[in-house]
């Protein structure tokens, strides 16, 4: 009897647990963060997904331990987006770590030298960090140990510094494009025929900063290309303009880290970190969010954004 009895709890036990995702899930997309850290606090009682042979990405990583007065690895394991997004909670951890350790992908690594409270900085790599610490987490865990509300969100912007990029001395509205985002969702991306309503807005420089612009559909004659860029310089460039319109991809967050104006163009199931209905976002108080409402095609929204746009460039 005690062991069916027992036997029984731990399936409720991992009933449970695997209902967590989608209930923590809808806490933070109504911006009920405290009620998701209670259900993160379950996740870390039990150990969830603290197994180094899962993807990165999958993994949870920090234990519980306090970080203060400790030397801190933070990992970076999700995309160079998220490694940006969360990188404002570095000041905050270093007033209570004794040291701070990023380990982050190689190509943000100039941007991340700016952040002064940053002690060591290392490229991460496939293996094992190579430095001694006390305490490791990966960056996206900060919120929840911070018990972040949509009131204590640190957005004291910019908290990424680049000297501005001029691509243009002409007196226009300065305008980066972004309309694709990485190939693992394609439901962020718009196809490049939507955005034909963008094309012959007056008193504007349309500047393509989609990564890879051809593969993307770009056709010439479309706004101007002014080729790659490591990103260290896209960084500068997008600091140079006057707005950054993008998807949900690396340079919206890149260009609201540096307290650039930047309108993000969002499907209607977008990501939690956007919380649903808000046209703002408390992460970033540079951007815009536009929504694609439900059962909306792509058209629709670009071309509020093109109304919008019109409006701006008209009154620049």
């Amino acid at each position: 009897m005690y062991d069916r009895k027992s036997q029984h709890e731990n399936q409720q036990q991992a009933d449970e647990l695997k209902r967590i995702p989608n209930a923590w899930m809808q806490c933070m997309r109504a911006g009920k963060f405290e009620e998701a850290w209670k259900l993160s606090d379950k996740v870390l009682a039990a150990g969830v997904n603290r197994d180094p042979r899962l993807p990165r990405h999958y993994q949870c990583v920090w234990n519980g331990s306090p970080l203060d007065d400790k030397r801190v690895l933070v990992r970076c394991y999700h995309g160079l987006g998220d490694t940006i997004q969360f990188m404002r909670y570095i000041p905050k951890l270093r007033q209570i770590a004794k040291e701070v350790i990023v380990w982050a992908q190689e190509p943000l690594l100039e941007l991340l030298k700016t952040i002064p409270e940053i002690n060591q900085l290392l490229p991460l790599h496939d293996g094992q960090p190579d430095v001694g610490y006390d305490v490791d987490l990966e960056v996206m865990e900060l919120p929840f140990i911070f018990r972040t509300t949509t009131d204590t969100i640190p957005a004291n912007v910019p908290y990424l510094q680049a000297d501005p990029l001029k691509l243009s001395e002409e007196h226009k509205f300065n305008v980066g494009l972004v309309w694709q985002s990485g190939d693992w969702n394609q439901a962020r991306c718009i196809p490049f025929s939507a955005l034909a309503p963008l094309a012959d807005i007056p008193n504007i420089n349309l500047f393509i900063l989609q990564a890879n612009a051809e593969a993307a559909g770009w056709q010439e004659g479309f706004g101007i290309h002014p080729g790659e860029f490591s990103l260290t310089n896209y960084a500068r460039v997008i600091k140079g303009l006057d707005l950054m319109i993008s998807v949900d991809s690396m340079p919206a967050h890149l260009a609201g880290a540096m307290n650039v104006p930047v309108w993000t163009i969002l499907h209607d199931k977008a990501d939690w970190r956007w919380m649903d209905e808000r046209q703002d976002s408390p992460w970033y108080p540079s951007m815009r969010l536009f929504r694609q409402k439900e059962n909306e095609g792509w058209p629709a929204v670009i071309a509020r954004v093109a109304l919008e746009l019109r409006s701006h460039a008209l009154n620049s």
